[in-house]
């Protein structure tokens, strides 16, 4: 894996030890290390390519798709847990969770795999759902399950038979309202310094928060191996991996320390 600049690292430890409040935004490339793949679409996995019934990826994982076919959707949505199934967490989201006994940390993903949860962020918002988290598309039944293999597929709800799904946003769905309204309650409190690590940026309400920041004078890092649609905007631009940037960050910032 290509390590991350030298100069650049001293340059964000020394930002960190600066402030107080910092966000993370997250995107595939930081599960990469624990072996999930960085793909495109709910999580990842697919690119451009059709699926095997001729649709695109986007229609198959879509709300619509849910509602008229759910066996289609659930046959993605089992490759997309499958995926997942076995890996966990690694360092990254490891000491994302532990500078939260440094700092005021606040952690926006796009990931479904719950990894930023397991490794014990707690203020966590989860912009597209988590694929382990069930719910009934009628009644209030939910569930979380460790992964899909003892799920019938597409799964009937245990109360009143109805299709459960996961609580992941399909393509063509809202975000959730929830999620947003925390979203804007942690930028309206600001940032000392913002990170986004292993994500592309396509999406309006990932790179906002970056460009507003720029804009503010706010510094801003990006961690990922190329070049994004927020690039031109960051301070810090690392192009390495999550894990072995995130180490040197944290090496850095305790020798400093120490």
């Amino acid at each position: 894996m290509h390590s991350p600049n030298p100069a650049l690292v001293a340059r964000i430890a020394e930002e960190l030890r600066r402030a107080r409040r910092l966000l993370f935004i997250t995107g595939a490339g930081i599960s990469a290390d624990s072996g999930l793949p960085t793909y495109r679409g709910i999580g990842g996995l697919y690119n451009d390519q059709a699926t095997e019934e001729s649709f695109s990826i986007e229609t198959a994982l879509s709300g619509s798709m849910l509602e008229t076919n759910p066996a289609i959707t659930w046959k993605y949505l089992g490759q997309i847990e499958s995926a997942c199934r076995g890996a966990r967490f690694n360092d990254a989201h490891a000491i994302i969770a532990e500078w939260q006994n440094q700092f005021d940390v606040c952690v926006l993903t796009q990931n479904i795999d719950g990894f930023h949860r397991d490794a014990g962020s707690r203020n966590l918002i989860e912009i597209h759902g988590d694929i382990h988290d069930l719910f009934c598309t009628r009644c209030d039944y939910t569930t979380t399950v460790q992964d899909y293999s003892g799920l019938e597929i597409p799964p009937a709800c245990p109360r009143c038979q109805s299709l459960v799904r996961p609580r992941v946003v399909l393509f063509g769905e809202a975000l959730p309202s929830a999620a947003i309204q925390h979203l804007y309650a942690e930028l309206d409190q600001g940032f000392d310094l913002v990170f986004s690590i292993g994500t592309t940026s396509v999406f309006p309400y990932i790179a906002g928060p970056v460009v507003q920041a720029s804009q503010r004078g706010v510094p801003t890092v990006e961690i990922n191996p190329g070049d994004t649609h927020v690039t031109r905007f960051v301070d810090y631009p690392l192009t390495a991996g999550a894990m072995v940037s995130l180490r040197a960050i944290r090496d850095a910032l305790q020798q400093e320390s120490n």
